[in-house]
This record gives C-alpha cells, sequence and structure tokens, in this order.
C-alpha cells in the first residue's frame, strides 16, 4: 500500500508520514517512510510518502501511483495533487468544508473529510498563524483506515506525542466518510510533472552596471497549484445599510481623500447625509466588525462631517435619451430619494405635497432638537438643484392621481403612513388627548404647543420618545412615557430612549391604558399591568393585560400607538401589490416608496426604498434602468476573517453634546457631532484593499509588486504559499486554481 502526502513546509507533513508508518509497524507490518524536500521556506510545498506491506520494500522511488492521498492544505487540491491517484483510493483531505461541498468532485475516489485545522487550533497544535496539523489528521487517517485508536495512541506515546493524542482522538471521531461512486474519467493517469531544469546563466555584468537584482530564476511552473489574487468583498457596514450607502467606500475616502472626495461617493446613492448623519439609527455601526473588538466606527457621525462641511453643490443632469416624467406624491426622505435618483439619471421629477415646505416627516415629526429645520432646506435645496420641481401645498386624492397618471408618464406613491393607529379606551374623546403626530407637527410647524402640569405619553417607538422629549421642552413640568412591553422590547432607537431618561422623563414599563377620566377635559389615566407571553408576529411578547391597575392625575395625553397605511388614495378598482399598483388585475406605471410599501419606519429604510420605486418607475416604462436591491447581510465579511491584531486598539470616538437636564428647556439641538474624522482612520475596510502593503511585506519571495493604484503578483515565480492571503488584515485576497 503507497500513501502520498501534500501539504506544506511547517504543517509536519513528513512527519505524518512517520506516525502512520510508526503504527502500521506497531502491527506487524514492513513500512517505509520519507520526505521530498530540501530548504524549502515554511509555507513552499512539500511532500512525503508511506509504504506499508508484509513483505520486504525494496522501492526506493517517490510514490508516483499512490493509493491512498493525505491532503493537510485545501489549497493544494488541485489536479497535479491527485494525479495519480488509483481508482477507488481514498482521498483524506484537510478542509473547513464538509462532504456537501464536494458533491460531484472526486466521484472516483473515497473521500474523507477533517477540519483538522481548526481541531490542532482548540488544542493549542502550532501557532496562531502557522497550525500544525500532522498529529490531528493521523487520528482521521486511523478511523478511515481501520488503525485500532488504541494502536495509535501507543505510537504517541513512543514518539513523545502523547500531548497531541487528544486532538488525534477528536479528528478520529469528526472524520466524514463518502464512498466512491463512479469511475474517475477515461485515459490514463496523468504523468508525473517533471522538475524544472536549471536556468540559463545570466551574464556576468560590471559591478557598475548594476541597476536592479536580477529574479532568481527558479520558476515555480505547475509546481503551483494555488494563486493569490486580489478581491473585493461586501463590508458589513454596506450590507446593513438599508439606503444601499457605500459606507466602507466613503469612509475610506474620508481617510484618505478628505471630506469632498467622501461627499462625492455619498451623492451618488442620498440625498439626504446630514440627515441621516443625525436620525439614523445606524444599523451599519451594528454591524461594523470593529464592534466585536473595541467599539463600532462612528459612521453616522462621520456621515455628518462629511455633509456639514462640504455645501452642496448638485447640478442638473443631462437628459437620458429615454428620458421619462415622474410625479412624486409625497416630499419626505422616501420622495425625496425617488426625485433624486430620477434626476441624477436624466429624468424629469415632480414631486407634490400637501405642506408649504417638502422634507415630510422629517420638518413636521421630527423635532429640532435632533433635527434643525435649516439642515433638512438645505438638503432639500440639493435636491431641487438638479432640476426636480416641487408643487407644495397641493394635496393628492384619488381623482387628482388619476389625473397624475395621465399628465406624467409615471407615478411613484410616497405617502408615508398617515393614519395614526386610535386608542380603544373609555375617555379617548376627552379634551387634551391628542395623536401625538399632531402634536409634533404642531410643534415643529411653530404653531404653538404649549402644555403644563403632568402629560403622559403612550407608546415605545421614535414617536413617542420624540412626544415626550418635546412635551418637557413645551412646558410639561412632568412626562410620563408608558410602554406595554419591556425597555429592551421598545422599538424606538436606544440612544434617543437614553437621552429622554437623561432629560427626567420618567419610563413606566408594562403598562396598558385601559380608561381616561374627567369631566370635558383628562384628569387622569388607568394603567393596567401587563404580562408578557409568546412571541406574535413582530417577534416581540405578546402583552396580555391583567386586571392590576392603578390611576393617577395628568393634564393630557399623547398617542403614539403607531400609524398604518391611508388606502383611501388609491381608486376604486386599484390595488397595492408589493410595490406595484394594479387596476383591475393589470399592472400601472404606478409604484409605492417608502413607509407605505415596507412600513420600515425608518429614514434610512425610506432613502433605499425610494431608490428602488425609482428603478421600479423606469422598469414599468420600459427603460432598462437598475433596480436597488439589498444586500445579502450573510455574503458580508465576518469579524472572524479580519486580522485584528494588524489594528492598534483605539476606542470609538462620542459625539459632543449638550448637558442633560438643562438642554430640556429649548430647541436647541442637543447633538453637536464629532470633534475631527479621525474617527475614518479605525475602519478596518473589511473586504476592500487599501494598499496597505502587508502582502507585499510578508511575501517570502518578494514577488508582489506595488503597481500605481493596486499591487501585481509575477506568477511565474510564485509558489502559492498562501501567507499573503494569511496575513491580508482585511480579508481582500484569495487563492484560487491557475
Amino acid at each position: 500500500m503507497e500513501i502520498r502526502f501534500h501539504g506544506r513546509g511547517g504543517q509536519g507533513g513528513v512527519t505524518c508520514a512517520k506516525i502512520i508508518a510508526s503504527a502500521y509497524a506497531r502491527l506487524g507490518r514492513r513500512v517505509q517512510a520519507f520526505g521530498d524536500y530540501a530548504g524549502e521556506r515554511s509555507g513552499a510545498p512539500v511532500r512525503a510518502y508511506t509504504r506499508v506491506s508484509d513483505e520486504e520494500i525494496t522501492n526506493r522511488n517517490k510514490v508516483y501511483h499512490p493509493d491512498h492521498l493525505v491532503v493537510l492544505d485545501p489549497h493544494l487540491l488541485g489536479g497535479d495533487t491527485v494525479a495519480g491517484l488509483r481508482p477507488g483510493g481514498t482521498l483524506l483531505l484537510n478542509t473547513p468544508h464538509d462532504l456537501d461541498h464536494y458533491d460531484g468532485r472526486y466521484t472516483g475516489f473515497r473521500l474523507a473529510t477533517v477540519d483538522a485545522s481548526a481541531i490542532a487550533r482548540r488544542h493549542g497544535i502550532g501557532t496562531r498563524t502557522v497550525v500544525i496539523v500532522n498529529t490531528t489528521l493521523a487520528g482521521a487517517f486511523a478511523r478511515v483506515h481501520g488503525i485500532p485508536l488504541e494502536v495509535l495512541e501507543e505510537t504517541y506515546r513512543t514518539l513523545g506525542l502523547s500531548s497531541n493524542f487528544a486532538a488525534a482522538r477528536e479528528a478520529h471521531d469528526a472524520v466524514g466518510v463518502r464512498e466512491a461512486s463512479a469511475a474517475p474519467p477515461d485515459g490514463p493517469d496523468p504523468a508525473p510533472v517533471a522538475g524544472n531544469g536549471a536556468a540559463a546563466h545570466a551574464p556576468v555584468e560590471p559591478l557598475t552596471e548594476h541597476r536592479v537584482g536580477p529574479p532568481t530564476g527558479l520558476h515555480t511552473g505547475s509546481w503551483s497549484s494555488q494563486r493569490p489574487h486580489y478581491v473585493e468583498h461586501l463590508a458589513p457596514c454596506n450590507a446593513w445599510c438599508p439606503a444601499g450607502n457605500d459606507v466602507v467606500g466613503f469612509v475610506q475616502a474620508l481617510a484618505r481623500d478628505g471630506e469632498e472626495a467622501a461627499a462625492g461617493i455619498l451623492r451618488t446613492t442620498t440625498p439626504l447625509p446630514a440627515v441621516c448623519g443625525r436620525v439614523c439609527p445606524a444599523p451599519c455601526m451594528e454591524g461594523c466588525n470593529r464592534a466585536e473588538v473595541d467599539g463600532a466606527v462612528h459612521i453616522r457621525g462621520l456621515e455628518r462631517w462629511i455633509a456639514d462641511r462640504v455645501p452642496v453643490r448638485n447640478e442638473p443632469a443631462s437628459p437620458a435619451p429615454d428620458a421619462r416624467s415622474v410625479a412624486i406624491v409625497g416630499g419626505g426622505p422616501a420622495g425625496l430619494a425617488a426625485a433624486h435618483a430620477l434626476a441624477i439619471a436624466g429624468h424629469r421629477a415632480t414631486v407634490l405635497d400637501g405642506e408649504r415646505e417638502l422634507g415630510g416627516v422629517l420638518t413636521t415629526g421630527i423635532p429640532a432638537y435632533r433635527l434643525p429645520r435649516e439642515v433638512v432646506r438645505r438638503e432639500v435645496d440639493g435636491v431641487l438643484a438638479l432640476g426636480v420641481e416641487a408643487r407644495t401645498g397641493q394635496r393628492v386624492d384619488a381623482a387628482r392621481l388619476i389625473q397624475l397618471t395621465r399628465e406624467f408618464d409615471g407615478v411613484i406613491l410616497a405617502t408615508g403612513l398617515q393614519r395614526p393607529r386610535p386608542l380603544d379606551a373609555p375617555g379617548v374623546e376627552l379634551q387634551g388627548v391628542e395623536q401625538g403626530l399632531v402634536f409634533l407637527h404642531c410643534v415643529n410647524s411653530g404653531g404653538g404647543a404649549a402644555l403644563q402640569g403632568h402629560v403622559v405619553v403612550l407608546g415605545g417607538g421614535n414617536t413617542a420618545v420624540d412626544c415626550a422629549r418635546s412635551a418637557l421642552r413645551a412646558g410639561a413640568e412632568r412626562v410620563t412615557l408608558a410602554y406595554r412591553r419591556t425597555r429592551a422590547e421598545m422599538p424606538a432607537i436606544r440612544e434617543e430612549v437614553e437621552e429622554a431618561l437623561a432629560e427626567g422623563v420618567d419610563l413606566r414599563l408594562l403598562r396598558q391604558p385601559v380608561a381616561l377620566y374627567g369631566e370635558g377635559r383628562v384628569r387622569s389615566i388607568e394603567l393596567a399591568e401587563v404580562e408578557l407571553g409568546e412571541p406574535d408576529d413582530t417577534g416581540r411578547r405578546r402583552p396580555h393585560v391583567t386586571d392590576l391597575t392603578e390611576s393617577f392625575p395628568c393634564d393630557a395625553v399623547l398617542l403614539a400607538l403607531g400609524q398604518s397605511a391611508d388606502s383611501s388614495l388609491l381608486p376604486a378598482g386599484w390595488t397595492l401589490e408589493g410595490q406595484r399598483v394594479h387596476a383591475d388585475g393589470q399592472p400601472l406605471a404606478v409604484v409605492a416608496a417608502g413607509d407605505l410599501a415596507t412600513g420600515d419606519g425608518t429614514v434610512a429604510h425610506a432613502i433605499g426604498n425610494g431608490r428602488r420605486a425609482a428603478g421600479l418607475v423606469l422598469r414599468a416604462l420600459g427603460v432598462d434602468a437598475e433596480v436597488f436591491e439589498r444586500p445579502d447581510r450573510a455574503r458580508a465579511v465576518p469579524v472572524t476573517d479580519v486580522r485584528v491584531d494588524h489594528f492598534v486598539p483605539a476606542p470609538p470616538a462620542r459625539e459632543r453634546m449638550l448637558s442633560g437636564a438643562p438642554r430640556a428647556g429649548g430647541f436647541e439641538e442637543v447633538h453637536l457631532g464629532l470633534e475631527g474624522a479621525l474617527e475614518a482612520h479605525r475602519c478596518f475596510s473589511c473586504g476592500h484593499c487599501t494598499q496597505c502593503d502587508t502582502c507585499l511585506v510578508y511575501c517570502p519571495e518578494g514577488i508582489v509588486r506595488r503597481a500605481e493604484d493596486d499591487y501585481q503578483v509575477d506568477y511565474s515565480y510564485c509558489k502559492g504559499c498562501g501567507i499573503c492571503v494569511q496575513e491580508c488584515p482585511r480579508s481582500a485576497m484569495e487563492m484560487s486554481t491557475p
């Protein structure tokens, strides 16, 4: 029986061959084991061989037609590696993949797989960067080939390897085996690959003529079965951004080239970077891999830093050859994003809104202490500068909508969630009980919303928190925020809840309003205690109202129980299916956008969906337009693929803020932004090369060279060791078969 081993220098392939030979010797067999290597550096491909027989072994040649193969490094798996393996022979592979990964491959051989590297790493065999897998893989070999475990244990004891036997036992139990199911392709076994001949001697130059050191002349040829190449993977910040911003792109541009370059990247996807830099819940920061190390990069603060320092300088784009006209009903973030996407693509966009100013919830719903009105106006002006037409003070009903479909090629409905959810409780009709959205509209429009005494806010979302904080600023002496679930289940932005508490808002959890009392005007409210049951459709635990109640006096109640879409806008016979509107079952060039389509409830989601609606309406009009799709988060680079040891620990920057309780006395902006842009340098740039030269420095052969804007690898000399890929800090390199 002949066995061939393929590994790299430092993995212990030759020792593995000797361990297996020693085990068979204990079983009374004749054995032979030797390596095929010289002075290769760590990482260079190495072969070793073992022969087992009942008779004396006289063959001293290398093994060209093995009965079995053992591959210590999956990157070495290629045509040269399996060359000569006899039909039905065993291919034992150290790989992180299971057998399903190799469906349809190597079917002519008995395939066995085990993640020996992970096992050896758990048992501390080798170092973090060079894991020695020989003793671990020998345990898997014993299982596959029927060597009793006690024989292997005695072999380890004799060789002084007892400390590694636990890893061998784990691999013995973990190895998976797939029997051979088909013969290899017809034809003779591939011939062994001949080594390269000696390179011709270069002429000896005079000492004064030497300018550049000549190459080594040792071409790798087919000796290298894997090659490194540069790739671009999905960064988690990009995957998590609902607006579809190139987050890693603008952060790296800021760090490398400054605000102008970063703003240029942001403008391609969002018209509202200064808005999102203030009010976005920042899911990109939740996905940031640096959060697992020393704190997420403050992406939201960097977006604000860029947008506040680079004036909007949009100019109308050249008309597209197939330019279309699109009416957009609703001037909130979704409508503005749709208009922005259409305008920069060269199409005509007209935004209709019932308010005096565009902005939607940005101007009527979000208080000025979070989002100053001048910031919204500045970014709305940037959209209008693209040539977008605004028609304010125009409310659209079903009849007007039909007219718009005749005046324009297409229509986008971005009306948001206009219908507040009512409270089903006695006394809701009393004076002083008001919808929170109406209160916020009054506050934000300057119409006067003076309050006094004790104000109770019902709800747990962003609107509820905005109402509570605005009530304090509108004169309330005391504000209680009552929510029927726990704080962990509140949909409001966590930082907003914390800031409300710092300003003096009293939070009552697991409380459900059951009645309001008063004569003409509300004077008290009764809250029942709530117990949580099984999760409902939202994934949150369903509240169950108990008989335990408490009543306390109040002077006003603000309802912030959520909103729903107002379907009265659609004419009779029109239906909304997904994002497309149908009339009597036939699709129209009418598309819904933002909360009307998805109900996601954040500005960033509205921007992304507005972009998507722009593409959908153009597609409906026969234009070959790109339709924005949210990237698959599962494809994002995980933190385990980032070499965090290459980065200096540094805590995240924090935004400057006005102090707690005193700030509740007015509507001055609470968050003052970051002090500087150094935070951009904390970005790992996951999956994206930053030309950090790590690959160049770690290449043992010096065949990675810096080009003007990237790197070049001289594959004629590359030995495929993979060290550059292993050391890349940000998973921007991969090994592939030539």
